[in-house]
């Protein structure tokens, strides 16, 4: 086979990451292949996904506007509101695939069972129907909001307590909590609303607090929260950004600790936020009550860490999800407390020719950050983009994450987050870097290319 011949590519998850990366490797003419474990595309974003990796539930609105959701290549309809729906965000996946003739690289109903990468980096990936294929480079696209981590370790007495016991991530529909006594602990996106839409038909509905959160409005000044200029412009030093939103926050929202919420032991931007357009409103009309962390599950009762026992049929736990790939070895890659080292959170340091999209917690949105990096993969494996040295790669992740710990709350949620606009700054600033780089090397390709005249696609 000739030298310009290119790599042969899978990428696994067709989700709203998978479909970014499909396209742009497609864009660069790479031989592509897609695996979805689904019969359909939207992971997540899929109501009732028959793949059981979804975490959507009836009433789901995306918390991030529209505007800053929406992929550059492909504008959200504009009769869409500032915040859609789950079923508008699937459509829009839907017209994303079709539009740009994704479709038909896409195995579907297909888990990719096993990812092996033998000495001459070749992977073989088997699949759920029993096949096996040949490609010179991985992409994975399965996403980290689908493996549930519940509490560690489990509260005393979980093991005997008579009601249910749920994590979020298997909450469907309010209508299950009719006329019941509900617990629901956490302060992130998934408890709010648990616990907001449980209000309106629940008949009582408890918070307990692990820790305080800084709760956002989904509208400041008669616009989305997330499109304030000062807030999302890369240009201005964050610590300056984070001080007047801060401010400003207080300003328009108020103290937490007037609404019986407790006080965060955090500053703002410190941790992953929290944002709510009703949270606050239900808690001051009386229909949730605020309470401490759990302390123990007792018969039909939840005891909080104030001593306060409250009757309780179902607690929600809205504890966050561990991130996991079960098609690898977990000696090979893994994420032990939830960290994986990863260059600017796509290129592994020590594997050349496997990439990940969309493992990243951005303050934002991911799909336009999916869609930035699919690029800068496809640019890689086409000899336009070339890393920097190894020593430079190792040094850049331990910096990133000693940075991310000074910052952010210590927390297994906090190991993979990035500020949107700052990120894709970042990165496109290196994406130029590397492509001066590629074209002092010869814009060499950095993986071999297969023969596969005839394999199974």
């Amino acid at each position: 086979m000739g030298s310009a011949a290119l790599p042969r590519v899978a990428v696994i998850g067709a989700g709203s990451s998978g479909i970014a990366a499909l396209k742009a490797l497609r864009d660069r003419d790479l031989d592509v292949r897609c695996y979805e474990a689904s019969d359909r595309i939207g992971g997540n974003w899929v109501y009732e996904n028959v793949n059981g990796m979804s975490a959507c539930y009836r009433d789901l609105h995306i918390n991030t506007s529209r505007l800053r959701m929406a992929y550059d290549d492909l504008p959200m309809p504009e009769d869409y509101p500032d915040y859609p729906r789950h079923d508008q965000i699937a459509a829009y996946f839907e017209q994303h695939v079709d539009t740009f003739g994704l479709r038909p690289l896409i195995r579907f109903s297909t888990r990719v069972e096993h990812a092996e990468r033998a000495a001459d980096g070749v992977w073989t990936l088997t699949a759920s129907d029993g096949t096996t294929a040949r490609y010179d480079a991985l992409v994975v696209a399965s996403g980290h909001h689908w493996d549930p981590r519940w509490p560690e370790p489990a509260f005393p007495g979980s093991d005997t307590f008579q009601g249910v016991q749920m994590h979020a991530h298997e909450y469907r529909n309010p209508d299950d909590l009719q006329d019941r006594d509900v617990v629901v602990l956490g302060m992130g996106n998934s408890a709010m609303d648990i616990a907001v839409e449980a209000s309106y038909v629940a008949r009582n509905v408890h918070l307990g607090a692990r820790r305080g959160a800084h709760v956002i409005p989904k509208y400041l000044f008669g616009r989305p929260t997330d499109q304030l200029g000062s807030w999302v412009n890369p240009r201005i030093p964050f610590e300056l950004r984070r001080r007047l939103v801060a401010k400003l926050m207080r300003l328009y929202v108020g103290d937490m600790t007037q609404f019986g919420l407790p006080a965060p032991d955090h500053e703002f931007g410190q941790a992953h936020p929290t944002i709510s357009g009703r949270i606050l409103d239900r808690i001051t009309h009386g229909a949730v009550a605020v309470h401490p962390n759990i302390s123990r599950l007792d018969g039909d009762e939840v005891e909080f860490e104030d001593g306060t026992r409250v009757h309780a049929d179902v607690v929600v736990y809205c504890t966050g999800y561990r991130i996991t790939f079960p098609f690898f070895d977990e000696a090979f890659i893994s994420a032990p407390d939830n960290r994986i080292d990863l260059y600017r959170r796509v290129f592994h340091p020590e594997i050349p020719n496997v990439f990940f999209v969309g493992l990243l917690q951005p303050l934002g949105a991911i799909m336009p950050l999916a869609e930035e990096q699919g690029r800068w993969i496809a640019e890689h494996l086409t000899g336009g983009y070339a890393l920097p040295e190894p020593q430079e790669l190792r040094a850049f992740i331990d910096a990133d994450f000693a940075a991310m710990q000074r910052r952010y709350v210590a927390s297994k949620r906090h190991t993979i987050q990035v500020d949107f606009d700052d990120y894709l700054f970042e990165v496109r600033r290196e994406r130029r870097r590397g492509a001066q780089r590629a074209k002092a090397q010869g814009h060499p390709l950095p993986v071999p290319a297969l023969a596969l005249e005839g394999a199974a696609a």
